[in-house]
């Protein structure tokens, strides 16, 4: 059996093989290997696998050979939680219809011009790629119909959960047919995700992707521990030394990113910034730089990055400590792709001693701690930190006991009122 033979006994036709050959593309992965057959077998699946693992064909694949393109309607859903893996989505989807002109594919996502996407509407549409909120917006104005949709996929599933979509994902499902086929696809399995199952899957298949690029264990991880004053000289002489050819940098916020990109750049370093704020074509504009290896190190949050699937990332740098566990492997999941090398560095503070070792609870092993000339204050400023971090913590106390005496007070006058 030849290896291009193998994704003919998984079900597909002749033309979506051609496609595959056409792109250098001849052995399903392990997620792709066992989705694919239950898909086209009509069965609902969940599917634990990170990006990378080549699950975007898992499911476009059987789509593809199972939609109708003699009805009008749309009948194939793929919701995502950021516009990134919408346009990502949609573009591995375009390649493989690029010879056909039977199938109609539309991207609906915030950025772009309501209108136009209605235009697109108003014509035969099979497959819509979108995001939670634009596609509700949609259903609103009635300019999307889901009642006829055969197949829904939800991808990043977690992620959308976890950024706070979970609301608009039940009310995406409710505009679905009950008969539908539903594939989730989620690199994490929360309680969230199992309970969304439970309430709208019909028994179903459960796989585990055993590709990852690099699994949590098989990526290299360090901790360096630093203060927020050194931190900035603690990440330039990082990278100095272990000069990644493309790595990501997470920051908290918006502003922060913007910052330390400016830092960066003001050193000399190639770098760019991807947050929330940036214009559509902005924000394409730095990820195929990035993707091209124009700028070597790319500033972002954590919402800018999820569902970035871009090989050749080498390291990723936690500049602030994620908030949890989840986070924190989402985050390190962009690097080590298609089985490369992969590292990741997470900075901390003496307060956020807390988060480093929930994560390590979370991940089940002790991260290494590593040693950066310029990271370690001197006793003085150690101690300076830890008298800051005390103060933080005493006022944040105080606050809460003079809150809980006002209500006590105020409570005290309603009962007197009474």
């Amino acid at each position: 059996m030849t290896n291009l033979n193998e994704f003919t006994t998984l079900g597909l036709d002749s033309r979506l093989i051609k496609q595959l050959e056409a792109q250098g593309i001849d052995t399903p992965t392990d997620i792709q290997r066992e989705t694919i057959p239950v898909m086209l077998q009509g069965k609902d699946v969940i599917a634990q696998a990170q990006t990378g693992t080549g699950k975007t064909f898992a499911f476009l694949l059987p789509i593809l050979e199972k939609i109708d393109t003699e009805a009008p309607e749309v009948q194939a859903l793929i919701v995502t939680p950021t516009r990134e893996l919408a346009i990502q989505i949609t573009s591995e989807l375009m390649k493989l219809v690029e010879e056909r002109d039977d199938v109609n594919v539309l991207a609906v996502y915030g950025g772009q011009d309501v209108e136009r996407q209605i235009k697109h509407l108003n014509k035969q549409v099979h497959i819509v790629v979108a995001t939670p909120g634009r596609l509700l917006d949609h259903v609103r104005r009635e300019t999307i119909d889901l009642s006829h949709t055969s197949y829904l996929v939800l991808d990043e599933a977690d992620q959308m959960l976890h950024i706070g979509f979970l609301r608009e994902v039940e009310d995406i499902i409710n505009e679905t047919p009950e008969s539908r086929l539903t594939a989730l696809f989620s690199a994490t399995m929360s309680s969230d995700i199992k309970q969304l199952a439970k309430r709208f899957m019909r028994s179903p298949e459960k796989i585990r992707g055993k590709e990852k690029g690099k699994t949590v264990e098989e990526i290299e991880q360090f901790v360096i521990e630093t203060t927020d004053r050194r931190k900035f000289g603690s990440l330039t002489e990082t990278i100095d030394e272990v000069r990644p050819f493309l790595g990501i940098i997470f920051c908290r916020t918006k502003r922060r990113v913007s910052k330390l990109n400016g830092d960066l750049k003001a050193k000399g370093y190639l770098s760019d910034e991807l947050h929330g704020d940036l214009s559509q074509s902005k924000r394409e504009s730095v990820i195929k730089r990035f993707r091209d290896a124009k700028i070597q190190l790319l500033v972002a949050t954590d919402v800018a990055a999820r569902g970035l699937d871009i090989e050749g990332v080498t390291h990723v740098f936690n500049y602030d400590i994620p908030q949890d566990t989840e986070s924190y492997i989402h985050r390190i999941g962009r690097t080590g792709r298609a089985g490369g090398d992969g590292a990741s560095y997470t900075f901390i503070a003496a307060k956020d001693q807390s988060f480093i070792q929930m994560i390590e609870k979370g991940i089940g092993k002790k991260l290494a701690r590593k040693t950066v000339e310029g990271a370690l204050p001197d006793g003085e400023e150690r101690n300076e930190e830890r008298r800051n971090d005390q103060r933080s913590r005493s006022s944040h106390s105080s606050r809460k006991t003079v809150s809980s005496n006002n209500r006590n007070r105020n409570s005290g006058r309603n009962r007197n009122k009474r």
